[in-house]
Parts: C-alpha cells; structure tokens; sequence
C-alpha cells in the first residue's frame, strides 16, 4: 500500500525529471489566469446574493430571501466532487491540460447562462429552477480546476520551489474573489439601486464570455506534465484513491476542510456580515473586501517562498492558529466602524495565505502520478462540502440562533481544529517543502 504521508518515489522522480525553470513559469501563469478567472465567475454568485435574493427569492422577510440565496450558493459545492471525479479521470487518463480546458469552458458557459436568466417575476419558480442549475454547472466545473491546476504546476516545478509556484494557484482563486468584488462594486457605484436590481448585476456575469477566451489562449501554452494511459480500462482513479490512498484523502479532506472553511468566511460572508448585519454601506464594502482579498492574493508568492524555507506543515500551523487566535476578536473590532473593520479583515485574510499556500501545494505530494488528480480533486471537494460551500449559510444562521454577530467565529475556529489535526497527521518528510 503506498505510504501517503511523504513524499513518494514515483513523485520524486518526476520532480528531479521535470520542473524547467521556463516551463514551471508558464505553468504557473497558466494556473494562475485559469484559477482567477474560474473563481471571478464562481464568486460572483456569492457577491451579488444580496441583490439576487429577492429577484429569484421574494419574500416578505428579506434574511428568509437571503438564507435561499445562500442555500443554492452551497448547492453547487455539492456537485464538486462529481465535477472533480470526472474531470479528475479525464486527467489522469488523458493528461492534465485536456481536463484543465474542460473545466474553463464549462465555467464560461455557465456564467454567461448566470448573466443570461430570467428573474422569478418573469418566469416564477421556472426561473428558479434555471438558477439552481446554472449554479450546479459552475460547482461542476470548479470541482475539476483547482486540483487540477495545483497538481499541474506541481509537476512542472523544481522540488525546491514547489511551493513558490504552488502558491500561484491559492494567488488566482483567491485574486478572482477580489476581482468579483471590485468588479460588484464598480456596478454598484455606477448604477443606481433600481437599475442594479433591474440589469445592473448581470453586468458581472456577461464578462465571463471574453474573459475565458483569454484564458483558453493561455492555457494552450503549456506543456503537458503527465500522458495518461487511456488504454488501461480497467485502471479508475477514484477506486485507486479509495482504495490505496485512503489515508492521503482523509489527510486531505481535513487540509481541504479548514483551508476553505476558514477562508470562506472572508471571502464569501465577510461583506454580507458587514453590509446586513453591521449596517454599512454596499458599495463601500466591496472595497473593503476587494482591499482584505487582494492584498492576501498578491501576497500568495510571499508565503511560497516562506513556504520553501521553513516547511509546509509549519506554515499552515502559523495559519490555522492566527485563526484560532485573532477571528473572535476581529470580529468584534468591525463593529466600531468600518475603518476598523478593513483593517481587521485584513488581519483575517493574512492568515488565508499561510493556509492556502501550504494546502494547494501540499496536496499534490500527497498522491501517487497515475492518480494524482483525482485524488487531490476528490479531497479537496470533500472538504469544500464539510466547510467551504455551507460557511456563508451557517455564518447567518449562527447570528440569527444566537443573537451573537461574532458567532461565525466558532465555525472558524473548529474548521481549523480540524485542519490542526490533519496536519499533525502527515508524518515529517526529508523534503524540505513539507518538513
């Protein structure tokens, strides 16, 4: 049984045969404009649900449209593991740019469709239906992106900067978050609040389509890391996993957990704490969450280069103990004013770039070649499922049950409790990257 906790034989010796310098960079960029643009359009969802809600939603009780909206946000989590099963056997069957081009165009069709649909006025439940479905397509998608993009710049980069490049991938998925918001707040500035509800917010949206032209273009200037065998028929990925890997996806699956639950809180609920239950203004929150989210994107490389020189496993324990430390108290800081809040929720989002650097990069080792994208596909969507996608709409319900707006903190703080464990978990490897 292959040992999951260090970094095996097989990928060490594709690690000393790949990694060019050159082809590592294209690699990195690659996964960087893919993941950016594949998280702008999966975010925007969760920026625009408070103008969405009653659009699809309408009710008398606005949290009620709002706990909707946020519900069918978390939907498309669900899908991900099916989206990361496929696109994952496609990868490791057929090669990792074939299933990587596959999930960008399925994102781009499904955002466009997003900016495309009817509201509930226009179509009742019909409308609502179509939403669910568009937002499932995205959630498919997104489940085949990351692992495969954290798994390809893995095997295009030199052992002693896996992490340097690895942290291109959390640069781009974080970055399409502080794209979504600066994008929500450049509409919301220059339209007026019915305009907005009208046509405004679908504005987002319709940038999908030329937006992933680009990144097609980029994509096609990579080097391929690792030929499938479609000939094995018998051989599945995801049996493998199961079956030989078992430890290597528990592992995960925690990483994955605390990773996204911690991290989701920022990038998701923050502006909706702020806008609904702290009263500020909409506009100006989306920059508050473009500067929080942004600043910890560019600085991603940062914590990869940090993460080369001390170690993975150290990294992401100095991550999830910010969290467990600073989450209450920042929260309660916000309430002040929301001069504060910024800078408290940058403090917050200081901590997503130890966790994300050492999660994304990390993963990858874990797995042995032949199923290595399924396999980090596979945990990091379960994880996605346990704390990632439900963050938004247990953060509300916290407040609302406990009358407490500082309780999402408690959900911060078990994710990585959890992360905790999986880490100490994953025995010291004589790599330096996860030493």
């Amino acid at each position: 049984m292959t040992n999951a906790n260090t970094l095996s034989a097989g990928t060490a010796a594709q690690a000393s045969e790949s990694g060019a310098p050159a082809d590592a960079k294209r690699a990195a960029v690659s996964g960087f404009v893919g993941t950016l643009i594949e998280y702008y359009d999966f975010s925007l969802y969760g920026y625009m649900a408070v103008v969405i809600a009653p659009l699809f939603f309408p009710s008398g009780d606005p949290t009620v449209s709002l706990l909707a909206a946020l519900a069918v946000f978390g939907t498309a989590y669900f899908v991900r593991p099916l989206g990361g099963i496929v696109f994952g056997h496609i990868g490791d069957k057929y090669g990792r740019k074939t299933a990587l081009m596959g999930t960008l165009i399925c994102m781009g069709i499904g955002s466009t469709l997003m900016g495309l649909l009817p509201t509930f006025e226009q179509m009742g439940y019909f409308a609502t239906a179509l939403l669910v479905l568009v937002r499932l397509l995205q959630g498919f998608s997104a489940g085949g992106e990351v692992g495969g993009s954290a798994t390809f710049i893995s095997e295009s980069s030199p052992p002693h900067m896996k992490a340097t490049f690895g942290a291109f991938t959390p640069m781009g998925s974080t970055g399409g978050f502080a794209v979504a918001a600066a994008v929500a707040g450049a509409v919301t500035a220059l339209t007026t609040p019915e305009q907005m509800s009208s046509w405004g917010w679908r504005i987002p949206f319709l940038l999908a389509l030329p937006l992933t032209l680009l990144c097609i273009w980029a994509r096609t200037r990579v080097r391929e890391t690792y030929e499938g065998k479609p000939e094995k028929k018998e051989h599945s990925p995801i049996g493998a996993v199961f079956r030989l890997q078992t430890k290597a996806l528990l592992q995960s699956t925690a990483i994955s957990a605390a990773t996204n639950g911690t991290a989701y809180i920022g990038l998701t609920y923050m502006s909706i704490h702020l806008v609904k239950q702290l009263g500020y203004p909409a506009g100006n929150v989306y920059w508050v969450a473009t500067l929080a989210i942004g600043l910890s994107a560019l600085l991603m490389p940062l914590g990869g280069y940090i993460g080369d020189r001390i170690g993975l496993r150290r990294l992401m324990l100095v991550g999830l103990i910010g969290y467990i430390i600073l989450t209450y108290p920042m929260m309660g800081l916000m309430e002040r004013s929301l001069t504060v809040a910024a800078w408290a929720y940058v403090v917050l989002m200081l901590n997503t770039v130890a966790t994300q650097v050492s999660a994304y990069t990390l993963l990858p080792l874990l797995f042995q070649p032949q199923y290595r994208y399924t396999g980090v596909a596979t945990g990091w969507n379960f994880g996605v499922i346990i704390a990632g996608g439900t963050a938004p709409y247990v953060a509300v319900k916290l407040v609302q049950m406990t009358e407490n707006r500082q309780s999402p903190a408690y959900f911060v703080i078990a994710a990585a409790i959890i992360g905790l464990i999986g880490v100490m978990s994953i025995r010291r490897d004589a790599a330096r990257s996860v030493t």
